[in-house]
């Protein structure tokens, strides 16, 4: 496994180094994509700089990115970098971080970025609709030495519910969706089109970085006759493995950098298949190999990637919190049996259904505390969790330690599961909680962790 490195100041050592400053626009509004091929017409969506995904943003490790957002929509908006530890202030979460953009107005986001990785960003504010309808966007921090492959290639995967015309099906946040399993869609895209072939050269290395940026659906890949490696989870190192069961399974909001050799035949032809929901499998999409053969044989280059600056959390000295998430259809918990259900919603943490974004802490951590969170799914659906403004190892799984101590800040649970997560509580402010399912998180999935800086406690 990539080293990690142990830092007595935490994020903020990081946070104020400098560095180059990368500047980027995002203007957010309507648009129009071929999300699916003729004769089908083109799908209105709402897009970042008029494509979904959005500009693919690339920095280097340690630079500073200013990124000027437009909301050119008909309602408010804001951005999330997901899985980025940025300041608090910068983290895109409607009145608990910031006051949401309104039409026509612009906000300036800032932040150097400690941790190389693929990360992605979207917006917060009614995020089940504004996802859903197209913005998102990918963010890729380049390692100061990236691994030697011949191309480095991000897939936005994501999925569209669309109607015989091809325009976005308006039923957003249903009863039926938001108390099962979120809203999946019927068209599976890569970076916002379906594909039928992905080009291949024979002898080829490439990095591939998966982006699970669905509302709800699940991937679950098998990259017929190839031999794949998991190099990083939620853009963080890890040992490099085969994935378990030959299948890389990612909920949604998480992330996975593969390498992949192109071992085949000039001119063949191998199915990416999705079987991840049972009786229901699917081909994305084919590599498609070229007549004429990159190189003899892949590149034997080592695969490892360095570890990013993450303070290592002390599990002998670590507080402890338990964390459980109830409710949904099925569960007979509905019906106003826990706070806030009355209203509607159908999801709980620790007893507590959130509406909206603002709410109590579930529990505040003294700044620089290591803490083990036990999260418990007593439902019978799966959560993927993300905690904002901290990356986690995941250190068990229904008791049992994990094989590869992977570093995660999307943590996807199955139904009944439980999983020790344990994080330095080393970035300051109120960090969100909740199932990245988006309609469960709009339906009461979503609590608040308290991270307090030195002299705030009484």
């Amino acid at each position: 496994m990539g080293g990690v490195a142990v830092l007595a100041g935490g994020l903020s050592s990081i946070a104020q180094s400098a560095g180059p400053t990368k500047e980027v626009r995002l203007v957010a509004g309507p648009g129009r994509a071929r999300v699916v091929p003729s004769p089908h017409p083109e799908t209105a969506i709402w897009a970042y700089n008029g494509t979904a995904p959005g500009p693919e943003i690339r920095v280097r490790q340690g630079e500073r990115l200013r990124v000027a957002v437009e909301n050119r929509l008909q309602e408010e908006t804001t951005i999330h970098w997901h899985g980025v530890r940025v300041p608090n202030a910068m983290d895109g979460v409607p009145h608990l971080t910031q006051k949401p953009i309104a039409p026509g107005e612009s906000f300036t986001y800032e932040f150097t970025v400690p941790d190389a990785g693929t990360y992605w960003y979207h917006p917060h504010q009614r995020s089940l609709e504004q996802v859903e309808r197209g913005l998102c966007g990918a963010l890729v921090v380049e390692e100061p030495e990236p691994l030697q492959v011949d191309r480095d290639v991000t897939w936005v995967l994501d999925d569209w519910r669309l109607l015989k015309d091809a325009s976005i099906s308006g039923d957003f946040g249903n009863r039926m969706d938001a108390g099962m399993s979120g809203r999946i869609g019927n068209t599976v895209t890569v970076n916002g089109r379906v594909r039928e072939t992905f080009g291949v050269r024979a002898g080829e290395r490439i990095r591939l970085r998966l982006v699970n940026a669905a509302n709800a659906r699940i991937f679950g890949l098998e990259f017929e006759g190839h031999r794949v490696q998991i190099v990083a989870l939620d853009g963080q190192p890890v040992e490099p493995h085969a994935p378990e069961g030959g299948r890389i399974v990612l909920g949604p909001a998480m992330r996975a950098d593969l390498v992949i050799d192109m071992t085949g035949a000039p001119g063949a032809r191998f199915r990416v298949m999705d079987t991840f929901y049972q009786d229901l499998e699917y081909r994305l999409l084919d590599l498609a190999y070229a007549d004429a053969p990159l190189r003899e044989r892949p590149l034997e280059a080592p695969l490892a990637l360095p570890g990013n600056p993450l303070p290592e959390p002390d599990v002998g000295a670590a507080a402890r919190h338990e964390v459980t998430f109830d409710g949904g259809m099925m569960s007979g918990m509905m019906g106003g049996m826990m706070q806030g259900m009355g209203r509607g919603h159908v999801w709980a943490v620790n007893g507590v259904s959130a509406s909206g974004h603002v709410m109590d802490p579930m529990f505040a951590l003294p700044q620089g505390q290591s803490c083990i969170l036990a999260l418990h799914n007593n439902t019978a659906w799966h959560h993927p969790i993300h905690l904002h403004g901290h990356s986690c190892r995941v250190i068990s799984r229904n008791g049992e330690p994990t094989r590869h101590r992977e570093w995660q800040d999307t943590v996807l649970m199955a139904p009944r599961e439980r999983a020790e997560i344990a994080f330095v509580a080393d970035n300051p402010g109120d960090w969100m909680l909740h199932c990245h399912i988006l309609e469960h998180q709009a339906a009461g999935m979503m609590g608040v962790i308290r991270v307090e800086p030195p002299g705030t406690r009484t």
